[in-house]
């Protein structure tokens, strides 16, 4: 574990300020009224958990490695059961062999099952890349398209990549609706609801549209970063006085930071090849110590 970046001494700082005198966060500790949290207040409270983000991670991105839409799409489909790193360490071969969506379209199964090995389910996902190269050859000229409707017609696209590669490609505004951001969505009390679809169009309704890529970005890096699924850490958390669900993780600021991950630990990112202003470390290569 490497020091703490500037950057993350800052955000460090301003979670040191967000507490009280006993290690708790500032009003976390405070007796809740029965009266329950009217929507309008819901609504400012989410708005300005997303203004807290925004200083958090004022570079926040995409962490999959990409540079076209292709590369994007094909990565996404890429990181469904696995990590972005893994997709961001097997690409590389990937794209070296398969640059385009024509090359891919030829490519021999079994040759493109072995590259993509490391990702999981392997075998499904070439039968998805073999099905979109060939319709994104047939029928888009070798593009990929932008927009929604088409997207989701290419075989191994659903919404949720289609929203990424959108948001990140083509700049149309979407919300992603991952794990981490379903997860938290769900903490914060944004919405009750499980289906991604149904927790997309709650979240869409209380931000900007203009909001809602980078509010995606935002709440997928707290989610991977902070506040994880099994032990958030809740103790080092700067939005905690905004959050309901305080408490469900460690609360103790020592313990808690010590849960911290990728650059507010200290750790390498997932992508090898961040953005110039990502403070931490990029990752290492396949098969890198």
């Amino acid at each position: 574990m490497g020091e703490q970046p500037a950057r993350g001494r800052k955000q460090a700082a301003a979670a040191s300020r967000s507490r009280t005198a006993d290690g708790g966060p500032a009003g976390a500790g405070k007796k809740k009224s029965a009266k329950p949290e009217s929507h309008l207040a819901m609504v400012r409270r989410a708005r300005r958990i997303n203004r807290e983000l925004a200083e958090l991670y004022p570079y926040a991105h995409p962490e999959l490695d990409f540079r076209n839409p292709f590369e994007l799409l094909v990565a996404t489909v890429l990181s469904a059961q696995t990590t972005d790193l893994r997709v961001n360490q097997t690409t590389p071969a990937l794209f070296a062999a398969y640059p385009t969506p024509e090359d891919m379209a030829a490519a021999v199964p079994e040759e493109l099952e072995e590259i993509i090995r490391p990702t999981g389910f392997f075998r499904a996902k070439a039968r998805s890349l073999a099905g979109l190269s060939k319709s994104l050859r047939d029928d888009f000229g070798g593009e990929v398209p932008g927009r929604l409707e088409d997207l989701v017609k290419l075989p191994g696209v659903g919404r949720k990549t289609a929203n990424v590669v959108l948001g990140n490609a083509f700049g149309v505004p979407g919300i992603t609706v991952d794990t981490h951001f379903g997860r938290l969505a769900r903490r914060w009390k944004w919405t009750e609801q499980e289906d991604p679809e149904k927790v997309e169009a709650d979240v869409a309704a209380i931000f900007p549209k203009s909001e809602w890529t980078m509010l995606s970005h935002r709440v997928v890096f707290h989610g991977r970063r902070v506040c994880h699924s099994r032990k958030p850490a809740c103790g080092a958390c700067p939005i905690a006085p905004l959050c309901p669900a305080y408490g469900e993780g460690e609360t103790d600021p020592e313990k808690a930071r010590k849960l911290l991950k990728y650059e507010l630990g200290g750790y390498p990112g997932q992508r090898l090849s961040p953005p110039p202003d990502y403070p931490g470390r990029p990752a290492p290569p396949l098969g890198a110590g």
